[in-house]
């Protein structure tokens, strides 16, 4: 049966801002979204056995769930077999424990935070915000999204004070919903931002 709504379950206000300006990007005609967030990463881990026990009692075959989190300084492996025992325990199947089957849940990591995926995209962040040079992604620091050190929140709001934005502090609601403005899903340079619209691409096909 062909997949119609996704229910998205996120850590935090921030990737819900900036889901609900990217998705209508690249999501499929015909299929809907919804994002429920968390208040944090351990809010959402804590809830979700009883949040997936619940779907297996009603979800129709034409929804799919997605679990997103930051990896943080998490050890990748281990945050993704906990998030596949707990909807095992759910008894809800998972794209890696049946990747060929039709299965309803599909977990996620963002690495290592949402800010992993905005400097994915240096473009959108220099439309939102003009005064960031086009040098940043040279940098050795920067050329992986997915591997800067000491936290990708951190090194977005150090770029951004550089060239005097956000004086007081990064806003991250605030940039995530301006940046995902301009943001092209086609050109993110961060891995698993591009794991993640893959999925969603996978999930229209089947």
């Amino acid at each position: 049966m062909a997949v119609e709504h996704l229910e998205i379950l996120v850590e935090e206000p921030s990737m819900e801002a900036l889901l609900r300006v990217l998705l209508p990007k690249f999501l499929h005609r015909g299929i809907e979204f919804r994002v429920r967030v968390f208040n944090g990463k351990q809010d959402l881990l804590s809830q979700l056995p009883q949040r997936l026990s619940g779907y297996h009692e009603w979800l129709p075959d034409s929804w799919r769930i997605i679990v997103l989190v930051d990896r943080d300084q998490d050890d990748c492996h281990k945050l993704k077999k906990q998030l596949e025992d707990i909807a095992a325990d759910a008894r809800l199947s998972t794209k890696s424990s049946v990747p060929h089957t039709e299965w309803p849940v599909v977990n996620r990591l963002a690495i290592e935070e949402l800010e992993a995926w905005l400097f994915g995209d240096m473009d959108a962040v220099r439309a939102a915000y003009p005064r960031v040079p086009r040098t940043i992604e040279e940098r050795a620091r920067y050329r992986h999204p997915d591997a800067i050190r000491g936290g990708t929140g951190e090194a977005l709001e150090r770029v951004l004070k550089s060239v005097n934005y956000f004086s007081g502090g990064l806003r991250k609601l605030e940039a995530a919903r301006k940046i995902a403005l301009h943001m092209n899903p086609e050109q993110n340079r961060s891995h698993s931002f591009q794991v993640f619209r893959n999925t969603i691409d996978e999930l229209a096909r089947l």
